[in-house]
């Protein structure tokens, strides 16, 4: 049983460092349809799922051992971003290693305290809050640590991210309540078996 759940530990954990890596690499390429190109970019699209992340391990582990998978994600996520994506000739990427690295710490510790103070809520409350405002903090401190100072409109660019990821965390819901009952079960289950 200890060997199960040290091995969802870490793969939430290595999911969380993938989302952050990945959405890194995203946060580069703006979406050039529909006129939004000065809106958004890709990263806007994976980032949310680290907040599905945090809250499931929230849910399931308790706020300590979310912070835990927080911890290890973030690690392994700005290791991984320093290696393989980041230009050091180039001072926006190493800008946006910095800025990824602070925000996501600061966005998803504060979606782990938010969430485990509205737990006993009705279902959606802890998740939908928790991720709208981890979503403003990660937004603006990402966005104005990587182009503050630099000729990218970045707080156009922030505005439309944040909408997005309001959007996806809004999606995100299905997901956290599908899995929800399955975290339940599995709790109730692991009960039954201990006893």
């Amino acid at each position: 049983m200890i060997k199960i759940e040290n091995r969802v530990f870490f793969i939430l954990a290595l999911l969380m460092a993938l989302i952050v890596v990945l959405s890194n690499y995203l946060v580069q390429f703006p979406i050039n349809y529909l006129g939004l190109e000065n809106l958004l970019t890709y990263g806007a699209l994976s980032y949310p799922v680290a907040f599905l992340i945090t809250d499931l391990s929230n849910r399931k582990y308790g706020k300590n051992t979310a912070k835990k998978i927080v911890y290890l994600g973030f690690v392994l996520g700005v290791f991984i971003t320093l290696y393989f994506s980041t230009n050091y000739s180039d001072l926006i990427s190493i800008r946006i290693a910095i800025a990824s690295g602070t925000a996501f710490i600061f966005a998803q510790l504060a979606d782990v305290n938010i969430f485990d103070k509205l737990r006993y809520k009705i279902w959606f409350a802890a998740p939908l809050v928790s991720s709208f405002i981890g979503s403003i903090i990660d937004t603006f401190l990402f966005f104005s640590i990587s182009f503050y100072g630099t000729e990218i409109n970045w707080v156009t660019l922030s505005l439309g991210d944040l909408f997005v990821k309001i959007l996806v965390a809004l999606v995100m819901l299905i997901p956290f309540r599908l899995l929800l009952s399955h975290i339940q079960e599995n709790s109730i289950t692991e009960k039954k078996i201990s006893v």
